[in-house]
Formats: C-alpha cells, sequence, structure tokens
C-alpha cells in the first residue's frame, strides 16, 4: 500500500511566540549541565601547580578509572571527542599502519578520515547505516589478513548520527575467533555513562570518551583510557606527537598530565560530575537512560504508524539509549522540522549527519535527564510536526507516559 507523504510545508508565517520558561535542549550534545555542575564550577582559579590543586587532580585520574570500569591509565586532554581520537591513534600507531574502521555512520567515517590525515590506510567494512557492526563481516576481514597488517580495530560504540548502539562483546567475540592481535579501540563518547562499559572485562584496549554528553560537562575535555597493550603500542609508535603523548604526561611532574596549565575548571566541574555518577550509580545511571529512551521510542513508534516517519535504526534492538534518529519524508527537510521546534516550542533537536543530512532529526535523550524533561520535548515535537502538516499516528505521547508510570521494578 502505498504512503501518502507530507507536503512541503509552507513557510511560517506567525511570528514566533515571546521566550519564556526554559529552553528544552535535546539535542545529543552538548547536553544539559545540571545546576550542581555549575555551582562547582563557579569558584576562582586555583594555583595549578599547588597542593590543593594537585591532590584534587590527582582523585580525579583514579576516580575516573571505574567509570570505564579499568585499572589501565586514563588521560584527560582540553580537547573535544576529535582531540580523544587523534590521542588515541597517535600514541599507539605510526605512519603507514593499517587500521579496519567497521562502518556505523557519521563517526566513523570522520574518525576514518583522521586516520588518513594521519597517514594511517584505512579498510572498512562497509553499511548501510541503518544496522550495527556486523561481527561476521568484520571476522571475515581479519581473517583476510592474514600478515597481521591491520594494527588496529576502530569501533564507535554508539554513533550519534545514525542512533545505534552496536555490541563491544560481539566484536571482541569477532577479533578473537580471526586470531588477530590488532588492538581494540572503542569511541565510548555517546555510550560512557549512557550503557554498560566493562573496559577491562571485554579486553577493549584503548577507550575513549568526551565531557559533554553522558557526564554532564560543558564540551572541552576529552578522556582517553588504555589499558597494557595500547602503552606497549605506545613505546613502539612513530607517529608525531607532542601535546598528544601518553609518555610525557605520565612525567613525574604533575603539570605535565595536562601537558601545560590544566583546565582547573572543568576538573572542578568533572568532580562533581563524578559523584553525581557515585551517587546514582553507573547502573541507576544505565537504567535511567533505559528507561527514558524507552519511553522515546514507544512515542516515536506511534508516529511512525502513519507512514510518514521511520526509525532511522531498522533493529529495535540497537536503537541506542543515548539518542533516537527518526527519518523524514524525502519532501521535508530537517531545518524546517527543527526551527519550527526551537523557534515556537523552545525545543532543541538534533539534525541529519553525513548521509543523513537534510534526513532526519534526532532526539537526545542523555545525560542529565528526567521524565518530565522527555514529556515536555516529546510533546513539543509533537506539536511542532503537527503544525507541519506532517501525518502522525496517534497515542505516541500517551505511549510514553504509560511507560514511564509504571514503577521500574513492575515492568
Amino acid at each position: 500500500m502505498s504512503v501518502q507523504h507530507a507536503r512541503a510545508p509552507a513557510v511560517e508565517t506567525v511570528e514566533a511566540p515571546a521566550k519564556r520558561g526554559f529552553e528544552f535542549l535535546n539535542v545529543p550534545g552538548p547536553t544539559n549541565i545540571p545546576g550542581r555542575i555549575l555551582n562547582a564550577m563557579h569558584r576562582p582559579a586555583l594555583d595549578f601547580s599547588g597542593p590543593e590543586f594537585i591532590a584534587l587532580s590527582k582523585q580525579i585520574f583514579e576516580d575516573l578509572k571505574p567509570v570505564f570500569k579499568t585499572e589501565g591509565n586514563v588521560f584527560i586532554y582540553a580537547a573535544n571527542g576529535h582531540g580523544a581520537w587523534e590521542a588515541a591513534l597517535s600514541n599507539t600507531l605510526s605512519p603507514g599502519d593499517s587500521i579496519l574502521v567497521p562502518e556505523t555512520g557519521n563517526f566513523s567515517a570522520s574518525w576514518a578520515d583522521m586516520a588518513e590525515a594521519l597517514e594511517l590506510r584505512v579498510v572498512t567494512v562497509p553499511s548501510d547505516w541503518r544496522r550495527a557492526i556486523d561481527p561476521n563481516a568484520v571476522e571475515d576481514a581479519l581473517r583476510k589478513d592474514t600478515g597481521h597488517a591491520i594494527k588496529a580495530v576502530l569501533m564507535v560504540h554508539t554513533d550519534t548520527a545514525t542512533g545505534i548502539t552496536s555490541d563491544i562483546q560481539a566484536l571482541r567475540g569477532a577479533i578473537d575467533a580471526a586470531g588477530h592481535p590488532a588492538l581494540f579501540m572503542v569511541d565510548a563518547i555517546a555510550s560512557l555513562a549512557t550503557v554498560d562499559l566493562r573496559m577491562d572485562e571485554w579486553n577493549v584496549d584503548v577507550a575513549i570518551a568526551a565531557s559533554q554528553k553522558g557526564m554532564m560537562l560543558p564540551p572541552g575535555a576529552a578522556f582517553v583510557a588504555a589499558g597494557e597493550r595500547a602503552l606497549k603500542a605506545h613505546a613502539a609508535s612513530s607517529m608525531p606527537k607532542r601535546y598528544w603523548d601518553w609518555g610525557d604526561r605520565m612525567a613525574k611532574e604533575h603539570y605535565r598530565k595536562f601537558c601545560g596549565t590544566a583546565p582547573e575548571h572543568l576538573i572542578f566541574g568533572l568532580r562533581e560530575a563524578i559523584d553525581m555518577l557515585n551517587e546514582e550509580t553507573l547502573d541507576g545511571a544505565f537504567a535511567r537512560h533505559a528507561r527514558l529512551a524507552e519511553a522515546v521510542r514507544r512515542c516515536v513508534e506511534c508516529w511512525c504508524a502513519a507512514g510518514a516517519l521511520q526509525f532511522n535504526a531498522v533493529n529495535p534492538l540497537e536503537r541506542a539509549n543515548a539518542v533516537t534518529t527518526i527519518l523524514l519524508p524525502p519532501d521535508v527537510d530537517t531545518e524546517t522540522v527543527r526551527a519550527m521546534c526551537r523557534d515556537h516550542y523552545r525545543v532543541s533537536v538534533g539534525g541529519g549527519l553525513g548521509k543523513l543530512m537534510g534526513k532526519a532529526f534526532r532526539i537526545g535523550h542523555m545525560g542529565d535527564m528526567n521524565e518530565p524533561m522527555i514529556l515536555g520535548c516529546l510533546g513539543a515535537v509533537e506539536a511542532a510536526l503537527k503544525r507541519l502538516g506532517m501525518p502522525l499516528g496517534e497515542g505516541g505521547i500517551g505511549a510514553a507516559v504509560d511507560w514511564l508510570s509504571h514503577p521500574a521494578e513492575a515492568r
């Protein structure tokens, strides 16, 4: 049966209402910053070489390890996630090395582009951007590499462009089944503190993250956790590096952990963020993200029943707990929907990236997020879509409310 898609919406002529109340931030990063973290950062600078800051900083490095569930070394950079990508590559590889990058969406492609700029040779496992990484395809690619030219496998755990989470354990199993010695690197930028990551138990050699997602901080801090095999690879790496160099950052003088002046106020905020996660517990944070994500999915599933909208992630089990990516009809542009949400309902949602640019919008539901915030976002998005004449299945908000109205233990 053919589906009657929404017409291309007419230009909105009604003036946007006065900006009152809170603005809802439902992009997949930066995420909402809790008042506690903002207050922790609202303080004077310290002498970064003095005993107070050094004691605080040393404890931060230790307290980040349980977040990654590792006993390895954790490095902190004044950078975004792209900086963490470069740190991981430049510290473990050498120009001319080959790497395997299973395609997951925009961010696997971007990490691969960075690798090529660093004179690494990239082997890809293609994907349609609608499914998670296929472990069997990765195993096949590694089995073909009989000379072990591939030195690392790069995996994006949750790709926020596609709204898909891939299985770390399955990828680790594929590498082991192929009997391949490649390092296993995991981009956990959108998954750290939103879903489980057991770096040591799952034999991840390098895991990277950034401050502005599940850690609830402003952008500007990047984290790289390195295990024993990664540190051994560092000793043999000839990639040019200075700022990123783990060797320098493991030197005795504390200021060298930051390659100079520390990003003090991000460290103050990070201290509070870790405390908040410890109070909730990591398992509690994972459960909260799963509960809120399912509310979004149940609502979107109702919307999709009319045929105009689609989940980008084909397999329900692969839909991320951090973000939901929704495909639009071909005659409706992402920016039309985003502008309606933002200008008339004070809700910011993400746009499509890469191959999905202009074709999808994204609802972020990670970080400092609760039930009323999710319901407010969903209500505003539904109102915006209806105002644009989008065919929507009924009952979306009710489905989300029904899901959230039952205590977790009763499900």
